[in-house]
């Protein structure tokens, strides 16, 4: 299978490269990026006037299956990831049962491979259980293809067994990524603790509770040489924290997400369950805190941390609500929005955040469309104006904070392997 994609600006930062060119697509891979090409093809698809350009990789998504299918299951989270052109994801373990074992690594993978609509890499629990008292099987899990390992929704707080799982992931080059947030400072909080959450009369977990996690876990990747990635960090003393490691050399990323970049607790005030997310929404001081870390390089990665659920357990008190919303589907169109159309980042920062910069933090076989490479592929069109209705998304979890609002700029087509998966906003057939 031949397609020529032509006249489209593309975009790749693993190339350094932003022009408008031709790009051939051969079984699958990358075949040529060149003017004018001019070869018989199966099928011709012009992109004039959009950005063509590798693949999203989200490595922080939750798929919920096994176990949680009522919120979201590989069918859906996979199809709605090719409805917002992401290409490759990472599912988080804290599924039920966890994934920590190298038999739920290997279900999972192969279930995806059979009905998945892009790419789905496996994060393995550090723990078993999630319950931070005994070592997970990381050998058998790496074995059978996990990506990386994390607690997440729960930090380890038993500093030897982190330590410990740090040591021993060594030996594999893998990552272990944290939920870096003290629980005895945030277990009572419901929101980020400032003035907002004052005036609405809702406990608050203080940024501190962030910042100290952050220290320990940083001093961990010192301690044991193991790759530490924190995961949505949102706080700009855990932002400075990471700075300050990065710049002694120390094996330590992070990602952010894009509500962390976009919204600030002011966004809470309506009561909206869909704000209640884990880190809090912080305050405006924090967002470009996050903004400027992703601008000089210290945030490494833009991610959704798609955490759908079922609607009637968001249809509750702000404090009964379980944290999380689904992101997949509005990830470009806002941050294209609000970080673009500002004239804040360029569009190879936001690709290269998207999706270089996270799959060579797992190396992963993505974020770049050298010849030879798979050809995952988003097309993006920067212009094009939509409203967000969540119940045109393909998550089963349809809340979100970002409903009814207007964004400039949306995914087009998704490309997994060089077959279409999504065009024209509709996810195709399998």
């Amino acid at each position: 299978m031949k397609i020529l994609i032509k006249n489209g600006r593309i975009v790749d930062p693993s190339q350094n490269l932003d022009s408008v060119q031709d790009l051939l697509i051969e079984d699958g891979k990358v075949k040529a990026i060149a003017k004018n090409i001019m070869v018989n093809v199966d099928e011709v698809y012009d992109a004039q006037g959009l950005i063509v350009a590798p693949g999203l990789v989200d490595v922080h998504t939750h798929l919920r299956e096994p176990g949680l299918e009522a919120k979201e299951d590989i069918v859906s989270g996979t199809q709605a990831a090719a409805a917002g052109g992401v290409t490759t994801i990472a599912c988080m373990p804290n599924t039920k049962p966890v994934i920590d074992n190298s038999i739920i690594v290997s279900g999972i993978k192969e279930r995806a491979k059979r009905e998945g609509y892009v790419n789905v890499e496996i994060i393995g629990a550090i723990t078993k259980g999630q319950e931070g008292k005994e070592l997970a099987e990381l050998g058998d899990m790496t074995e059978k293809g996990a990506m990386a390992f994390s607690d997440d929704g729960h930090y380890v707080k038993n500093t030897r067994l982190f330590a410990l799982a740090g040591k021993y992931i060594t030996a594999f080059d893998k990552v272990l990524i944290s939920h870096s947030i003290d629980p005895e400072l945030g277990s009572e909080g419901f929101m980020h603790e400032g003035a907002i959450s004052a005036r609405m009369g809702v406990a608050g977990v203080p940024a501190i509770a962030e910042d100290i996690a952050v220290a320990r876990d940083v001093l961990i990747a010192e301690y044991t040489g193991a790759r530490v990635h924190i995961a949505h960090v949102a706080s700009k003393g855990a932002v400075e924290i990471i700075r300050q490691a990065k710049k002694r050399g120390l094996p330590v990323t992070c990602e952010v997400t894009v509500h962390h970049l976009t919204l600030t607790d002011e966004a809470c005030l309506s009561y909206n369950t869909a704000t209640r997310v884990s880190p809090p929404l912080r305050s405006s001081e924090h967002v470009e805190a996050m903004r400027t870390a992703l601008k000089d390089g210290t945030i490494d990665a833009i991610v959704t941390d798609h955490a759908p659920h079922a609607p009637e357990e968001k249809d509750v008190e702000f404090r009964y609500a379980p944290c999380g919303f689904c992101g997949l589907e509005t990830s470009i169109g806002v941050i294209f929005t609000e970080l673009y159309h500002t004239n804040l980042f360029t569009i190879s920062e936001i690709i290269g955040k998207m999706s270089t910069e996270p799959a060579n933090i797992f190396s992963l076989n993505a974020g770049s469309l050298k010849e030879g490479k798979p050809a995952d592929i988003v097309i993006i069109d920067p212009n094009k104006e939509w409203v967000v209705d969540n119940m045109k998304f393909y998550t089963r979890g349809k809340v979100t904070p970002f409903n009814g609002k207007a964004l400039k700029g949306k995914a087009v087509a998704t490309l997994v392997a060089g077959k279409f998966v999504m065009r024209d906003g509709v996810v195709c057939v399998k």
